[in-house]
C-alpha cells in the first residue's frame, strides 16, 4: 500500500509539473488564478485587426480565441511549426548522393526539443484559465462550430471533477422530426432542459482504433466533432485531456437521410476508462446505450470487473473489439459485439448505427431514464460551477425571485400588465411626435401647440401609471448587487425569460405557419372571400399573440427608459421606484460598458427615445471620458445574415434566427486596445445592429414607410454602413437605396458624410475575379442611375453615387461565401465565410484609420447625429 501511495504521489507530481510547464509555455503562468475575461478577448488589438498565424507558443492562446470568436472551426487546428534538426547516419555509399531520407534520420538532440503542444491542450488550458463569462462564451462558440463540449472536467492540479453547467446555459439546439401523421415538426430547446437518450463511449486499455474518430464519423462524417489522433496537429503527448468527458448532440433534419430519427446526446470519456472510475460510473448510470472499445483482454485484467459491471447493469451494451474482425453479432438481448480489425470503417459505422438504433428503440420501450444535462449535478463529489460560485448562485436566486412574479400572469398579457409605460401610451406619443415633425404646408401654430400639449398629457399619463412590483424588484436588485452578482443576475434573468417564452413561442410559430399555409391555399384555389377573411383574421390574432409573448431583458430596459423619459418630462420622481429616476441612465451605461447591447431604436414603435439615449450617453461620458467613437451600422433585407455578420466579425452575441429576428436597432460598445488607438484614431467602436427591411409582417404603404425611415436612420447614423445583400442581385434593395440617396443628399445640409460598403453574402464563386469585376461595374451603373434621379427631384448638382457617399467600387464591394458547410442542423460554419469576414473587417478599419474628419466625440456627435437623423427620417 505504501509503495502504491508513493507511486501515485510521484505520478501526480509529474503531472502537475507537466501542467505548470504547459501553462508557462502558453504564457498563462498566473491566469488560472487571475482569470482571462471576455473584455480581454473582444477588444480590438493587433491580433484581431491584422491576422497572421502564430509564430510562437505564447501566441497560441489568442490565435485560438480569435478564430473561435469568428466561429472558424479551424481554430482547433491552430499550431506553430517547430524547426527540427535532422542529420543522416549509417548511410550506404549508394545513399550518400541521394536526397536525405527521413527513415535514415534522427533528431539531433531530442532532449533539447520540447514536445509539441497538443491542440486540445490549448483549448483546455484556456478553459481552465477563463472566468465564468468567457467560459460560457467560449463553449457557446464551440457549439456553433459543431464541436463537442466539455461536460466533466478534472482540475489539472487537484483532479477534483467539475461539471461546468453554467457554460451550457446559452446554448439552444434545433432539430426536426416526423410525427405520426408524417408531418415535419421542428423543436428548439435549451440543451440544459432537452430530454434525450444518451449514448456513452468508453475505452479500456490500449487499442489501435480511435474511439473519437469513430464517434465523429457516426455523428457527422464530414466534420470532426470530436478531436482524434488523425486530426491535423495531433501529437502523442497531451496533458489536459485524460479524464475529460465531452458531449455533443446529433440533431436530425426530418429527412430520410437522418442517421437517427430523434435528437441523441453522445458522450465521450477521453483516456482509459479504468483509470477514470468516477466519470465511468456517472456516464454508465445515465446512458441508454453504452459503447465499449476493448483490446484483447486476459482473465486477470484489472479492468475485467468494471467491464462486467457495465455489461450487467446497462440496458444496451455494444462491444467494439479491437483484435476481432467479426461483423455485428447479437450475443444476447441488448448485448452486441462488432469487430474492428482489418475492417472497412464505413461498414463498421453502418453496423454501429444499426446497433445503437436497436438499443435506442429497446430503451424507449423499457424503464431506461431519459438523459437531461441538468441531472448530472445530482451526483455527489463533483463540483458544479453554478452551486459553488457564490456570485452565480446569488444572481440566479435573485432572477428566480423576479420570475416568480410572472407565474400568475398569462404570457401574452405579461408586458401589458407589468410594463405599462411602453404600451399604448408610448405608441401614441411616437405617432404624435412624428406628426409634429412631418412637413405639412397647412400646419398652423395652433396645430403645433395642440400636438405639444397632447404629447405632454401622454407623458403625464405614463408618469401616473403604477410601477409594477416586477420593475420595482428589478431596480432594487440591480442597485444592491456587486458588479459580478449584477452580471450573473442579468444573464440569469435573460436565460430564464427565454426559457419561459420559448415553448409557447414555438407553439405560436407552428400555428402561424399552419394559418399561413391555409391562406395561400385559399388564394390559390380562389376560396370564398368570407372564408379567406376569417382565416386572415385568425392569422392576425396569432401574429399579435407572437408579439405579446415576446418578453425579454430588452423590454425591461425599454420600460426603464420610458419611466426616465416620463419623469424627465414632468420633472418629478415616480412613486414606488427603488431609486431616483436620474440614476437610471447610469445603470444602462454600466450595462453597455459590461458588454450588453442596448436598444437604440424601439422596433415596435419605430422610434428613437432621444431623451433616454442622450442621458445614457451622458453617463457614458462621465464613466469613460469624452472619447472618440466610430459608428458601424448594417442595413439589409430581413434574414440575410446581418447579425451573424457582426457576431462573426467581432465575437458578439446579437440575437440571430430566421423569420422574426432583430426588431429596431441595438448598439454595443467594443473597446480599442491602447496599442491600436493611435493607428485607428478612435477609442471605441459602436456596433449598430438593425432589423431587416421588407418584413413580411408589414404590408403595403406601412412596409414602405417603415423601411424608408429605418434605412435613412441607419445610413445617416453610421460613419460607415454595411449594405448587406443576399447573393449578387441588387433588385430587392433598389427602392431602399433610392430613399437612402435622397436622404443623404439632404443630410449634407447638416454636415453628415457617411460612407458604405456593399457586402454580397452567399456568393460561392468568390474566386472568379472577372465575374466580380463585371458585377461591380453593373452595381455602380445602377447606383449612379438612382443618384441621378434623386438629384433631379432635389435639384442638386450631383452626377454620380460617389458624389453622395464615399464609395470606391474596387475596394468597397465585398463577397462572402455561404455561411454553412452543408445543410443545418448538423452543418458546421464555413471557414471561408470567417476568412471573408476577417478581410472585410480589415477593410473597415483601413477606412476608419483614413477618416480624420468623421471620427466623433462620444456625446456631442452621437446625440447630435441621432437627433439630426431622427428628424431627417420623417421626410421620406
Amino acid at each position: 500500500i505504501v509503495e502504491n501511495t508513493q507511486k501515485s504521489k510521484q505520478h501526480e507530481s509529474v503531472e502537475n509539473e507537466q501542467t505548470t510547464n504547459l501553462f508557462n509555455r502558453l504564457n498563462l503562468k498566473n491566469s488560472h488564478l487571475d482569470k482571462l475575461t471576455t473584455a480581454d478577448i473582444l477588444q480590438l488589438n493587433k491580433f484581431s485587426l491584422h491576422w497572421k498565424e502564430p509564430q510562437d507558443e505564447t501566441e497560441l492562446i489568442y490565435a485560438f480565441l480569435r478564430k473561435l470568436m469568428r466561429i472558424n472551426y479551424m481554430a482547433r487546428y491552430t499550431s506553430i511549426k517547430h524547426k527540427e534538426k535532422y542529420y543522416q547516419i549509417n548511410c550506404t555509399n549508394e545513399e550518400k548522393g541521394h536526397k536525405l531520407n527521413e527513415t535514415n534520420c534522427k533528431l539531433e538532440n531530442q532532449s533539447e526539443i520540447n514536445f509539441k503542444i497538443h491542440p486540445m491542450d490549448v483549448q483546455m488550458a484556456i478553459f481552465h484559465c477563463a472566468d465564468s463569462f468567457l467560459k460560457q462564451l467560449m463553449v457557446t462558440k464551440l457549439s456553433q462550430c459543431q464541436y463537442a463540449l466539455p461536460l466533466l472536467v478534472p482540475d489539472p492540479f487537484t483532479q477534483q471533477l467539475e461539471f461546468p453547467l453554467w457554460t451550457f446555459r446559452q446554448i439552444n439546439k434545433s432539430w426536426s422530426i416526423k410525427n405520426s401523421k408524417n408531418e415535419i415538426i421542428t423543436k428548439t430547446q435549451p440543451v440544459c432542459k432537452a430530454a434525450t437518450p444518451m449514448v456513452a463511449f468508453f475505452r479500456f486499455g490500449q487499442v489501435s482504433s480511435s474511439k473519437s474518430q469513430l464517434m465523429s464519423s457516426l455523428i457527422n462524417e464530414k466534420h470532426n466533432t470530436f478531436f482524434h489522433r488523425n486530426c491535423k496537429g495531433s501529437s502523442s503527448t497531451r496533458v489536459l485531456m485524460d479524464g475529460v468527458v465531452e458531449i455533443s448532440w446529433y440533431c436530425p433534419s426530418g429527412k430520410h437521410t437522418d442517421t437517427f430519427t430523434d435528437c441523441v446526446a453522445f458522450c465521450n470519456l477521453h483516456g482509459d476508462a479504468g483509470a477514470n472510475e468516477k466519470q465511468l460510473n456517472i456516464l454508465a448510470e445515465m446512458a441508454s446505450v453504452s459503447v465499449v472499445l476493448l483490446p484483447q483482454l486476459d482473465r486477470n485484467d484489472k479492468n475485467a470487473t468494471k467491464i462486467q459491471k457495465i455489461y450487467k447493469d446497462s440496458t444496451t451494451v455494444i462491444c467494439l473489439l479491437d483484435e476481432n474482425n467479426s461483423a455485428l453479432t447479437e450475443m444476447r438481448k441488448g448485448k452486441y459485439k462488432i469487430g474492428l480489425k482489418d475492417r472497412n470503417q464505413s461498414e463498421v459505422i453502418e453496423e454501429l448505427v444499426r446497433a445503437i438504433n436497436y438499443g435506442l428503440s429497446f430503451s424507449s420501450t423499457g424503464s431506461c431514464s431519459v438523459f437531461r444535462l441538468e441531472d448530472v449535478a445530482r451526483f455527489s463529489d463533483i463540483r458544479v460551477d453554478e452551486l459553488d460560485l457564490d456570485d452565480c448562485r446569488m444572481g440566479k436566486e435573485k432572477a428566480q425571485q423576479m420570475m416568480s412574479l410572472l407565474e400568475k400572469t398569462d404570457l401574452t398579457q405579461s408586458k401589458e400588465l407589468l410594463l405599462p409605460c411602453q404600451g399604448k401610451l408610448w405608441h401614441q406619443w411616437c405617432q404624435k411626435n412624428k406628426e409634429l415633425h412631418q412637413p405639412q404646408g397647412d400646419k398652423t401654430e395652433i396645430d403645433i401647440s395642440r400636438k405639444k400639449t397632447d404629447l405632454k398629457k401622454i407623458r403625464e399619463q405614463q408618469h401616473a401609471s403604477v410601477s409594477s412590483e416586477f420593475i420595482q424588484l428589478f431596480l432594487k436588485e440591480i442597485n444592491s448587487l456587486n458588479p459580478d452578482e449584477k452580471m450573473f443576475f442579468l444573464k440569469w434573468l435573460g436565460i430564464l425569460l427565454d426559457e419561459r417564452t420559448s415553448e409557447d413561442l414555438s407553439a405560436l410559430h407552428l400555428k402561424y405557419n399552419i394559418k399561413c399555409s391555409e391562406v395561400l391555399k385559399l388564394k390559390k384555389n380562389h376560396g370564398k372571400p368570407e372564408q379567406l377573411v376569417a382565416v386572415q383574421t385568425e392569422l392576425k390574432t396569432i401574429s399579435e399573440d407572437l408579439h405579446s409573448a415576446n418578453f425579454g431583458l430588452v423590454h425591461i430596459l425599454r420600460e426603464i427608459g420610458q419611466i426616465y423619459e416620463s419623469c424627465s418630462s414632468v420633472k418629478k420622481d415616480k412613486d414606488g421606484l427603488q431609486c431616483h429616476f436620474s440614476s437610471l441612465p447610469g445603470l444602462a451605461a454600466e450595462m453597455m460598458i459590461s458588454g450588453f447591447p442596448l436598444e437604440l431604436m424601439d422596433g415596435d414603435a419605430s422610434h428613437v427615445p432621444l431623451i433616454w439615449v442622450t442621458a445614457v450617453f451622458d453617463e457614458l461620458v462621465k464613466k469613460l471620458g469624452n472619447l472618440r467613437v466610430f459608428v458601424l451600422s448594417v442595413l439589409g433585407i430581413q434574414s440575410t445574415g446581418k447579425s451573424t455578420l457582426l457576431n462573426t466579425m467581432f465575437g458578439l452575441q446579437f440575437a440571430v434566427s430566421a423569420g422574426r429576428c432583430t426588431r429596431g436597432a441595438f448598439m454595443q460598445l467594443v473597446k480599442v486596445s491602447d496599442e491600436m488607438k493611435t493607428q485607428l484614431k478612435f477609442d471605441y467602436i459602436l456596433i449598430v445592429d438593425t432589423e431587416g427591411l421588407c418584413s413580411p409582417e408589414l404590408s403595403g404603404r406601412k412596409t414602405r414607410d417603415h423601411d424608408n425611415e429605418l434605412a435613412t436612420f441607419v445610413a445617416g447614423l453610421g460613419n460607415l454602413t454595411l449594405i448587406n445583400i443576399f447573393g449578387e442581385s441588387l433588385a430587392e434593395m433598389q427602392n431602399i437605396l433610392q430613399i437612402v440617396v435622397h436622404a443623404i443628399l439632404r443630410m449634407k445640409q447638416v454636415k453628415l458624410n457617411p460612407s458604405c460598403i456593399f457586402v454580397h453574402q452567399n456568393v460561392s464563386d468568390i474566386t472568379a475575379k472577372e465575374k466580380n469585376m463585371e458585377g461591380k461595374r453593373k452595381l455602380l451603373e445602377e447606383l449612379d442611375e438612382m443618384t441621378e434621379l434623386a438629384a433631379k427631384d432635389d435639384v442638386c448638382d450631383v452626377q454620380c453615387f460617389k458624389d453622395v457617399i464615399k464609395f470606391d467600387p474596387l475596394d468597397d464591394v465585398r463577397y462572402c461565401a455561404q455561411l454553412w458547410e452543408g445543410n443545418p442542423p448538423m452543418a458546421p460554419p464555413n471557414p471561408n465565410y470567417s476568412e471573408n469576414v476577417q478581410d472585410l473587417k480589415e477593410t473597415i478599419f483601413y477606412h476608419a484609420s483614413q477618416s480624420d474628419g468623421i471620427i466623433m466625440a462620444f456625446l456631442s456627435s452621437l446625440y447630435g447625429r441621432t437627433s439630426q437623423v431622427t428628424h431627417v427620417t420623417m421626410v421620406p
